[in-house]
C-alpha cells in the first residue's frame, strides 16, 4: 500500500539516538524511585543509577558497534554470516519475543495506572485494548514515521519533567539528602538489580541500524542516546527524595505522579497538574510500546517473510492476551520481573556472543590478507 510509505524508509543516526531513550524510558521510571529508596539510605540511590547507566551506555555502544559493522544488512543476515542461518533465526526469534512480552507488560501497567488515576470506572481490559489499538494503528504505517514521532514527543517529555522539578522547588528540603554514603554493599547490590530493569530496550539497535543512512556514527549516537536515560532517572529520583524523603518515597507506588499531585501552579491556571503530567507521560509509554511491538514485527518479517499487516493481525491478540493474563498486582510485578530478566539476558548474551565471533572472524580475515 503506497500510502503507508514515508520517503525512502530510512532514518538518520540522530533519529536512532532518540529512539534509544524513547523505548527505555517508560512505565519503569514511575515506580523506580520507590524501589531504589527501599534498598538505599537517604539519597545514595543516585550512585546505583549512575553505575547502572554507565554499564548500559557501554552495552548500547557495543550493540551499535556490532550492528554498524554490517551496514544495510538485517540482523538475521549478519547474524547468519556469523553463526549460521538456523541459529540466527533462533536468536532473532528470541529477541522478537522480548519485544512482544515487553509490549504486553507496558500495555497492562499503563492500563492499571490509568484506571487508578484517570478512569476509575472503566475496566482495565477496555483501557488496555484502547491503548493497544492506537499502538497497532501507529505501527501499521511507516516505520520511519515512528522515529519522527519519537523526535516530536521526546522534547515534550523532557519539558514536563523539568516543569515538575521547577514547580516542586518550594517543597524541597535539603536535609532529605543527608546523610550520604551510608548504604551498605547489599543495599547497593539490591538497588542495582532494581535499577537495571529500567534500562532494557537497547536491543532495538540490532535491528534498526540497517535503516540508518550513514551508520558510521551509530555507536556514538547510541551511547549518547542511552546517556540521557540515567541522567533523567537521577533527576527524577533526586526530585522525589528532595520532596518526600527516603522513607515516604519507599512507600509510594508511583512517587513521580504523587509529586506532580503536590504541585500548585500560581494563579490556579491548572488545578490538577498530575493529570497533565500523566497524559503527557503517556507519550513516553506510547513510544516504548510502539518501538517494542514494531521491532518484534520487524524481526518476524525477516524470519517468515510475511507482509507487515499480516504479522500485526496475528501478533496483536497474542500481545493483548499476554498482557491480560496476570490476575492481580502481584502477578503483574512478577511478569515485569520476568520481562526484565529475559530482556537483559537475551540482549547481553546475544550481543557479547556475536561481537566476540565477529572480532575473531575479522582478525582471521586480516591475518590471511
Amino acid at each position: 500500500m503506497k500510502w503507508f510509505e514515508y520517503g525512502d524508509e530510512t532514518i538518520s543516526d540522530k533519529e536512532l539516538m532518540i529512539a534509544v531513550p524513547s523505548i527505555t524510558i517508560g512505565v519503569g521510571i514511575l515506580s523506580l524511585p520507590r524501589f531504589i529508596a527501599k534498598d538505599t539510605v537517604s539519597s545514595d540511590g543516585w550512585i546505583t543509577l549512575a553505575i547502572s547507566g554507565i554499564l548500559f551506555i557501554g552495552l548500547a555502544w557495543l550493540i551499535a558497534k556490532l550492528a554498524s559493522s554490517y551496514p544495510d544488512q538485517t540482523f538475521v543476515e549478519y547474524a547468519g554470516s556469523l553463526v549460521t542461518k538456523p541459529i540466527a533465526v533462533i536468536l532473532t526469534f528470541l529477541l522478537a519475543v522480548h519485544g512482544l512480552i515487553l509490549g504486553a507488560y507496558v500495555m497492562r501497567v499503563i492500563a492499571d495506572i490509568a484506571k487508578e488515576y484517570l478512569f476509575d470506572r472503566t475496566p482495565v481490559e477496555v483501557i488496555a485494548l484502547s491503548f493497544l489499538l492506537v499502538v497497532v494503528y501507529a505501527i501499521s504505517g511507516s516505520r520511519a514515521g515512528l522515529f519522527r514521532l519519537n523526535m516530536m514527543f521526546f522534547p515534550i517529555i523532557i519539558f514536563i519533567t523539568g516543569a515538575v522539578g521547577l514547580f516542586a522547588i518550594a517543597w524541597f528540603d535539603p536535609k532529605n539528602y543527608l546523610p550520604v554514603f551510608k548504604t551498605d554493599f547489599s543495599g547497593y547490590l539490591s538497588s542495582f538489580k532494581s535499577s537495571s530493569f529500567s534500562f532494557i530496550g537497547s536491543g532495538i539497535i540490532l535491528f534498526y541500524t540497517c535503516l540508518v543512512r550513514k551508520p558510521k556514527k551509530v555507536p556514538k549516537m547510541a551511547a549518547l542516546g542511552m546517556s540521557i536515560v540515567p541522567g533523567l532517572y537521577i533527576v527524577i529520583y533526586l526530585m522525589c527524595i528532595g520532596v518526600f524523603g527516603n522513607l515516604v518515597t519507599a512507600n509510594l507506588s508511583y512517587p513521580i505522579i504523587e509529586l506532580a499531585k503536590e504541585i500548585e501552579i500560581p494563579g490556579g491556571f491548572f488545578e490538577r497538574f498530575d493529570s497533565i503530567f500523566f497524559v503527557i507521560w503517556i507519550m513516553s509509554i506510547f513510544n516504548t510500546m510502539v518501538m517494542a511491538f514494531d521491532v518484534s514485527v520487524f524481526a518476524f518479517e525477516s524470519i517468515f517473510k510475511w507482509k507487515k499487516i499480516q504479522l500485526i493481525l496475528v501478533l496483536t491478540p497474542i500481545v493483548y492476551l499476554m498482557g491480560m493474563f496476570p490476575q492481580d498486582l502481584i502477578a503483574v510485578v512478577r511478569f515485569g520481573e520476568f520481562v526484565s530478566y529475559y530482556g537483559i539476558s537475551v540482549t547481553f548474551f546475544v550481543t557479547i556472543g556475536l561481537y566476540i565471533i565477529s572480532t575473531i572472524k575479522r582478525r582471521k580475515t586480516n591475518a590471511k590478507a
